[in-house]
């Protein structure tokens, strides 16, 4: 029974199946007995994801500052909805509330969380796994890219391994879980 903070787009992408994706993984967590955690929306892919994942029977928990309330639409039908100040208290509350991240697509601000939970793993200030959930080939630039700054010697290779990739839900979940154990 792990909490899984997932980060992911306020927007809906241009494919449907980027929503079918949400909706799958947040049926899956609920069905596997995992918490969501995530940023509180209730549009976009994020409203998908929470969606599906109450529907099933799950448990959520969405993160949003007060600002942001009214602007991403926060989704007040949540097992728990955290009003914090400020960006920083968001992305703090979550991986507190979190023993894994995953990322799906998303845009700037997925990126962001991605990449400050990533250098918070590199600098011990936790090890929880994280994983991106690679659907119909969105990471996989960012995944050559990384690879490539491995190659360039200004990634080690024990931190590139740090974040997991797979593009199914269920692989990747499976991937996560078996670090949780």
């Amino acid at each position: 029974m792990s909490r899984i903070c997932v980060y992911l787009g306020s927007r809906e992408g241009n494919s449907p199946v980027f929503c079918q994706v949400a909706r799958t993984l947040g049926a899956a967590l609920a069905a596997r007995g995992h918490t969501l955690v995530y940023g509180g929306a209730r549009i976009g892919l994020m409203g998908e994801l929470a969606n599906a994942a109450l529907e099933a029977g799950g448990k959520v928990i969405g993160v949003m500052p007060d600002h942001l309330v009214e602007r991403e639409q926060a989704h007040f039908g949540l097992t728990e909805l955290i009003r914090v100040p400020n960006m920083h208290e968001r992305k703090a509350t979550m991986a507190a509330n979190a023993d894994a991240f995953i990322a799906l697509p998303g845009g700037i601000g997925t990126f962001e969380e991605l990449f400050e939970i990533w250098t918070w793993g590199y600098l011990g200030l936790h090890d929880k796994p994280m994983g991106l959930l690679d659907t119909e080939g969105f990471y996989a630039p960012l995944l050559t890219f990384l690879d490539n700054t491995v190659s360039h010697g200004f990634l080690a290779q024990t931190t590139r391994n740090m974040l997991v990739d797979a593009p199914t839900p269920i692989q990747l979940l499976e991937m996560l879980e078996g670090q949780l154990q």
